[in-house]
């Protein structure tokens, strides 16, 4: 943070900083001579896009004396390509569960979705009809503490079963310990033998004991607390990014922002 204005609840401190600068791509100086100097600091850019994050503004709402909103667009845009975000979060989640006494690599999992209005602008939409709603379904996969270990967007037309799928084909090297993931009745059948099929992981069910009544289920209600955690956040209160894979992002994001608290 520049000393030439007043701090925003969400800009990252130095502390936070440190934990994270290394992972940022710093532009690389080579001898052909031209070009034109970074004139915005890179921790600056994160801070715009935390903004955003954290406020659920427009990108062209974002203050003045934050990096404009094309420069700050256009990080978030290129770091969400190159997967910048969920590489930090790999990362911080590997040192908190080390920092908690448990090995860096999960072995237990837990897998839901999560239904969420969309605009009519965003891609990959769809209609849930279990929940009666229009846009997306973010697909997560946690450990034993809530901390996200993979997340997928699609359209909330998906069923849970077929989501699953596209999650555990893109988890790669998130599932290589894992021996059991808890899931909810939502994907009971064939997806049970699939799972034990193409990743020797036991897919087990956690089903409710009454139907009209609240009990908490064991397991379950550790990714639910990882869905409220990620709501919190106004950005993701509703599906703004047009792409499934921005969306991703800020969920990544999100979670940074959590993990960088727990880590110091």
């Amino acid at each position: 943070m520049t000393s030439q204005r007043k701090r925003y609840p969400s800009d990252i401190t130095d502390t936070e900083w440190s934990h994270i600068n290394h992972l940022i791509p710093h532009a690389k100086f080579t001898k052909k001579k031209g070009g034109r100097p970074e004139r915005y600091d890179k921790r600056e850019i994160v801070n715009a896009i935390l903004y955003v994050l954290s406020s659920g503004c427009r990108w062209k709402d974002i203050p003045h004396d934050l990096p404009p909103r094309g420069i700050s667009w256009y990080y978030f845009n290129a770091w969400s390509k190159k997967k910048i975000f969920k590489k930090m979060a790999t990362e911080l989640r590997k040192r908190i569960r080390t920092d908690r006494n448990r090995h860096e690599d999960p072995t237990v999992l837990i897998i839901d979705s999560q239904t969420v209005k969309g605009l009519c602008y965003t891609a990959e939409s769809g209609y849930d009809a279990g929940k009666k709603t229009k846009g997306r379904k973010r697909h997560h996969l946690t450990d034993t503490q809530g901390l996200l270990v993979h997340t997928v967007v699609h359209g909330a037309d998906v069923q849970d079963r077929d989501g699953a799928k596209r999650v555990l084909r893109t988890a790669g090297a998130a599932l290589k310990n894992v021996s059991i993931i808890y899931a909810d009745g939502g994907y009971v059948g064939k997806l049970v033998d699939w799972v034990k099929r193409r990743f020797n992981i036991t897919l087990e069910i956690v089903k409710r004991a009454a139907i009209h009544a609240f009990t908490v289920l064991p397991k379950r209600w550790i990714i639910e607390r990882t869905n409220g955690w990620v709501s919190q956040a106004r950005r993701l209160g509703k599906e703004y990014e047009k792409g499934a894979r921005n969306q991703e992002s800020m969920i990544y994001l999100r979670m940074i922002q959590l993990m960088l608290r727990w880590v110091i």
